[in-house]
C-alpha cells in the first residue's frame, strides 16, 4: 500500500451554488474555475479549504486554497503535481510533492515552501498539521513505509507493533493523538495517544483511519466485503 495521494479517485464537479442534498445538510460544490476535476481535503475552523485540481491542459495536479469565495493556486516550483491534505487554525498547509528528485512532504506557511524530508528516506508524505505545528505522514525506506510525527524539527517514527508491512498516520488533534492505518494482515485503523497504541477496527470489516477532533471523536472508513467502502465515525465508549 501507498498512502492516499496514489489511490484519489478525482471528482469531477461543477457549480458553486449550495444545494440540499440530505437531510440537514446544505451541500456547496467546490470546483476550482477551469478544471477538470477538483477535490477538496482539509479544513479549519475559520472555513479555509485546501484541495487539489486537476487542469484542462494536461499540466499536472495543482493545490489550492479557497477562503471566502476566492480560489488560490498552491503550485511547488517546478513540481508535476502538489496536493495540500491539511490546514490547521493558524493557516499553515501540509501535503505531498512529486517533483523530478521524487515525492516529498511540504509545509506552506506564509507564502513560504518548506520541504519535510525524513532523513534517509525515499518518499515522504505530509497529511496532517496540528494547531501547534506538529506534523504527521508517512515515509518509505529500504524497510518499508513508516508512520511519522516532525515536531519542532525532530522526526519520530511511527510504527504500531505487530504490523506486517507499513504504517500510515494521517491526523493528529491539538491534543497530539494520532490516527492512521496500518496492516495485519488486512487494514486496521490505530489511535496513538501518549505512547500507545489502541487498535481502531469496525468488527469484521478493513479499516483506515483518517482524522482525529479534539474531543477525540475519530473518521475514517471501513470495507466489511458486503457494501463496498464506507465513511465511520468513532465515538471512545464512557469508562
Amino acid at each position: 500500500m501507498r498512502s492516499i495521494a496514489c489511490i484519489i479517485v478525482f471528482a469531477a464537479l461543477i457549480g458553486l451554488a449550495p444545494a440540499a442534498f440530505g437531510s440537514g445538510f446544505t451541500f456547496s460544490t467546490i470546483d476550482v474555475p477551469g478544471a477538470s476535476s477538483t477535490e477538496a481535503l482539509g479544513i479549519n475552523n475559520a472555513g479555509q479549504i485546501v484541495g487539489f485540481f486537476k487542469d484542462n491542459i494536461g499540466s499536472g495536479q495543482h493545490g489550492f486554497l479557497y477562503d471566502r469565495g476566492t480560489f488560490t493556486t498552491i503550485d511547488v516550483l517546478g513540481a508535476a503535481a502538489t496536493i495540500p491534505f491539511g490546514i490547521n487554525n493558524a493557516g499553515q498547509i501540509v501535503g505531498t510533492t512529486a517533483t523530478t528528485s521524487g515525492i516529498h512532504g511540504f509545509l506552506y506557511d506564509g507564502g513560504i515552501f518548506t520541504t519535510i524530508d525524513v532523513p534517509g528516506a525515499q518518499e515522504t508524505e505530509a497529511h496532517g498539521v496540528n494547531d501547534a505545528g506538529q506534523i504527521v505522514g508517512d515515509f518509505v525506506d529500504n524497510a518499508g513505509l513508516h508512520g511519522f510525527l516532525y515536531d519542532r524539527g525532530t522526526f519520530t517514527t511511527i510504527d504500531v507493533p505487530g504490523a506486517t508491512s507499513f504504517t500510515v498516520a494521517f491526523g493528529i488533534n491539538n491534543a497530539g493523538r494520532i490516527v492512521g492505518v496500518f496492516d495485519n494482515p488486512q487494514n486496521r485503523g490505530f489511535l496513538y495517544d501518549r505512547g500507545t497504541f489502541t487498535a481502531v477496527d469496525v468488527p469484521g470489516a478493513a479499516t483506515i483511519c483518517f482524522g482525529i477532533n479534539d474531543p477525540g471523536r475519530i473518521v475514517g472508513e471501513f470495507n466489511d466485503g458486503v457494501k463496498g467502502i464506507q465513511g465511520f465515525l468513532a465515538t471512545r465508549r464512557s469508562r
